[in-house]
């Protein structure tokens, strides 16, 4: 089966180069509120609402991009750790895919419904930007256990 949808296997590793010192820079951040001075710029920006400002549909203002970096590379890491061929892509390991992608849609708008009931203000906020990661990695946690489980099946098959 052609599956023109997925990238080449060896992006796989690449993913996971930028995924894991990125997901963990970038959660080292947010705990210890670090913004370097040096990753200080002036960005261009669109819908621009301060706290205390005029509302502006675009402009420029001053930013650290460091979250902005980071939260780049942990996606682009991780849609290519989700969705590069395995070394031996077949219709089972395409169904193991799908469901896994399935399950975790499930569980990311499962955790987002109790969120809308149960947490609110400025905490909603942070499950919200957490929510943007959830769904790629519940998928990439729940693909690689089951593919895992699959060898571990042939394994004791063979």
């Amino acid at each position: 089966m052609k599956l023109n949808y997925l990238f080449p296997n060896k992006y796989k590793k690449i993913g996971w180069i930028l995924l894991i010192p990125s997901a963990i820079l970038g959660l080292i951040t947010l705990i210890l509120d670090y913004e370097p001075g040096f990753l200080d710029f002036k960005v261009p920006a669109v819908f621009i609402d301060g706290i205390f400002a005029d509302k502006y549909f675009y402009g420029i203002i001053s930013n650290n991009i460091l979250n902005e970096i980071l939260g780049v590379f942990t996606i682009i890491g991780s849609l290519m750790v989700a969705f590069s061929k395995e070394r031996s892509e077949d219709e089972y390991i395409s169904k193991i895919r799908l469901e896994s992608l399935v399950w975790a849609v499930y569980v990311n708008y499962a955790i987002l419904l109790i969120s809308f009931l149960f947490i609110y203000d400025l905490s909603f906020l942070w499950v919200m930007i957490f929510n943007m990661f959830t769904i790629l990695l519940f998928f990439i946690i729940r693909f690689n256990w089951q593919i895992s489980k699959l060898k571990k099946l042939a394994g004791h098959d063979e």
